[in-house]
């Protein structure tokens, strides 16, 4: 059986002023020195802080007072050290 002959393509090079090349050749800056240990930190702090909560929790004053609030304040430092970890290059 004969073998079909391959056809080259040419390449497709968008305009320049395209909104599309503009937007995905765009360099953001490098994040700050400070972003990643702060961004670990977060993490491990919300998970710390219901770790406390779980074990110790009835016995500290303030945790006593939040309640089930605790629960939002952990998850809020780790959700904030997960959007840290999707912005950081």
């Amino acid at each position: 059986m004969p073998k079909s002959k391959v056809r080259k393509k040419s390449v497709y090079t968008p305009p320049a002023d395209s909104p599309i090349v503009s937007s995905r050749t765009a360099v953001r800056e490098p994040s700050p020195a400070w972003w990643a240990p702060v961004m670990v930190l977060m993490m491990l702090a919300g998970l710390i802080y219901m770790l406390v909560f779980y074990i110790r929790g009835d016995r500290i004053p303030f945790m006593v007072t939040l309640g089930a609030w605790n629960y939002a304040v952990g998850f809020a430092a780790i959700v904030v050290g997960l959007l840290m970890a999707m912005r950081w290059n």
